[in-house]
């Protein structure tokens, strides 16, 4: 009987009629054979001509070869990072790619302001559905930017979430190992009353900020189209985060630069004062600060109050370096070979850890 009516013995005994649908992982919204064949092309991105990577896409895990002559005290230094809320803006207005490179410079600064060399890079990328064209844009542009920093990308996970994650929502985030001899390890602990502090220009907002940045859009639509120093407002906003690794690895080859702060979230204060021993203030002059039109722009279109941007947005110092008094001029020429570069400050004693003198002198 259970042949004549194509069903079990069981589905009879239990008088249960035999379900003419059939489920599946791609009807539920996940096609491993497209995510293996997608996996598959994103490969040619993962290719390195590094004999420490070891292996490729495929493993289960990625292998590294961490010996290194000449270091004879190393520590790994290790960071994960993610372009925050910029990265919703990337995918609404087509900067794909670029985003990646927000995320590998914003991630190799981290560690290089410790001295650190970078190694190897894993991404992860979560989504709803992954749109072929989309998930090799985002595969190649974080290589590129790999590259670009003297590390390699070697690996990953592409984690496909319908009903977690909307299709057309892109969650990026990625972790690093860099490398740094005990003895090169910059961490603030040698700076000393009368060390300079010198500025480096940022290109703009890098990857802070946006979470503002978005609601002012919302707010205030019109500002989508209008045009600062030549560019319209989301192309200002949208250039990527400045990579310092290669101008850091050049004034860090000698003994003068005694801490260094990336300027990400929570402005100069809130990252400068990461670095300066207990006992010591960082007095800084706003008055030397030279900020960019796009930040006078968004001070101005949000009526925004010079400390929200402070601790908000680098307001144009992308990086500060503390160097000994001596070495000050010779570091800041070598700065200037890759980005404006200036002294904005001076080591004193005080309790509070960094103090701003003045006012930021925005375009009127």
């Amino acid at each position: 009987m259970a042949g004549l009516l194509h069903t079990s013995v069981d589905e009879i005994l239990q008088g249960r009629e035999k379900n003419s649908e059939s489920f599946s992982y791609s009807k539920a919204g996940v096609d491993i054979s497209y995510t293996d064949a997608m996996k598959r092309e994103m490969a040619v991105y993962l290719r390195t001509e590094n004999p420490r990577v070891l292996n490729g896409l495929g493993p289960f895990a990625s292998l590294y070869d961490i010996g290194f002559l000449g270091i004879g005290d190393p520590v790994l230094v290790l960071k994960s990072e993610e372009p925050g809320s910029k990265q919703k803006l990337a995918m609404e207005y087509g900067y794909v790619e670029s985003i990646c490179h927000d995320m590998i410079n914003h991630l190799v600064n981290d560690i290089a302001v410790m001295g650190a060399k970078p190694l190897a890079v894993l991404d992860t990328i979560v989504c709803g559905r992954a749109e072929k064209e989309t998930m090799k844009a985002f595969v190649k542009g974080i290589s590129e930017a790999c590259r670009e920093n003297e590390c390699d990308l070697v690996g990953g996970e592409t984690s496909i979430q319908p009903e977690v994650v909307n299709p057309g929502l892109y969650i990026l985030t990625s972790s690093i190992a860099g490398i740094v001899p005990r003895d090169r390890i910059i961490d603030g602990s040698r700076i000393r009353e009368g060390d300079k502090v010198l500025a480096a220009a940022s290109n703009g907002l890098h990857t802070n900020g946006y979470t503002l940045i978005r609601f002012l859009m919302e707010k205030i639509p019109r500002i989508k189209l209008d045009r600062i120093e030549g560019e319209t407002f989301i192309e200002q906003i949208m250039k990527p985060h400045t990579p310092y690794y290669r101008a850091i690895k050049t004034v860090t080859r000698g003994n003068g630069v005694r801490g260094m702060a990336h300027i990400t979230g929570g402005g100069i204060e809130g990252n400068l004062c990461r670095i300066i021993p207990d006992g010591l203030s960082a007095e800084i002059d706003l008055r030397q600060l030279k900020t960019l039109p796009i930040f006078t722009y968004i001070k101005n279109a949000g009526n925004i109050e010079e400390q929200e941007m402070l601790s908000t947005f680098n307001c144009g110092a992308g990086l500060l370096l503390v160097v000994d008094q001596e070495h000050a001029r010779e570091i800041m020429e070598q700065m200037k070979q890759y980005y404006d570069c200036y002294e904005i400050g001076e080591i004193r004693k005080g309790e509070k850890k960094v103090v701003f003198r003045n006012h930021i002198l925005f375009e009127t």
